[in-house]
Formats: structure tokens, sequence, C-alpha cells
């Protein structure tokens, strides 16, 4: 089903109040509350062009996308689409329950230590953007309700049994 213009420009307004309000990412100490353990990262769902433009005018150094590659993008190409707009793009794929775990997490870890910039984490709904994230938080020294918490503020919603059965596991 297409998404009318006004459900676009009130998804993209919201992308940026977000946008605007994140500094660049940093290691929080863990009394610091959900929102330091994602400073400078936006987890969401897939962006349209609209979307990467307003990211990269925000000062976003990269898009991480965690779709596979059988997956819709919505974008005839888009990689070629943020390289255009100068950032990078990096694709983790996370496919599947299974791949919401601690390595993915460390991995998710060591790409955004590698910008001085905000970075854009995306998957179709946001979900697993998020459910890394909130993994990531815990590996980061957040307690388990912190990191959920952290996973809920970038998108985590269906999977969050599945983050809080990896916690329970750690």
């Amino acid at each position: 089903m297409p998404i009318s213009s006004s459900v676009q420009a009130l998804a993209a307004a919201v992308i940026m109040s977000t946008v605007v309000s994140l500094g660049c990412a940093q290691e929080a100490p863990p009394a610091a509350g959900a929102a330091a353990y994602i400073q400078g990262v936006t987890g969401h769902g897939q962006p349209n062009e609209q979307t990467l433009e307003q990211i990269n005018a925000a000062g976003y150094a990269a898009v991480i996308d965690l779709r596979g590659p059988e997956e819709n993008r919505g974008l005839a190409d888009e990689r070629a689409t943020v390289e255009g707009l100068g950032m990078s793009y990096i694709p983790l794929p996370i496919v599947g329950e299974g791949a919401i775990n601690f390595d993915n997490a460390n991995e998710l870890d060591q790409l955004l230590a590698q910008f001085d910039k905000p970075v854009f984490v995306h998957c179709g709904s946001g979900n697993r953007a998020g459910a890394l994230l909130a993994l990531r938080a815990k590996l980061n020294g957040a307690d388990d309700e912190t990191a959920v918490e952290a996973g809920r503020e970038t998108g985590l919603a269906g999977l969050e049994d599945v983050v809080r059965q990896r916690l329970l596991d750690r």
C-alpha cells in the first residue's frame, strides 16, 4: 500500500526532530540513562530519498543498512543514493531472529566507532535496528532495562522478547 505524502511528511518531521537533537556517538557511563547509549545514532525503518537528503543535510556521516540482500528498499539503488550525497553506505545484513545477537551488536558497535558524526542505522521497520542497538547498549555497560529502553527509543518493538532472552542468556 502506498504511503500518503502527508504521512511521509510527518515521518520526515519526526526524523528531523530526532536528527537535530543528536550529537556524536560515544560510550556512556552506566548511570547515564538510555539516551546516552544511543547518542549520535538514529535507528529507523527504511528511509526514502527525502529522508536520506535530510540526514545528509543534518551532518550524518553514514548509513548502516541492516536489511538482507533480498529485501525491497523502495529505492533504485540505496548505496548509490547515499554515496551520491557524500555519506558512507555500509551493509550489515541482519536476517532472522538468530541474527539478533551480541556478535552482530559488537560488529555494529565497531562500525559506529569509525565515525565522529551521527550515523543512521536502519532495517525495514526499525525493529532490528533497535534490537541490535539495545544489545550494543548492554555491551557498553547499560543494565538490562536501560538497554531495552535504548532499543525502544531506536525502533525496537516486536523483537523485544528476543532481546530480553539474549540479555538473560548473557
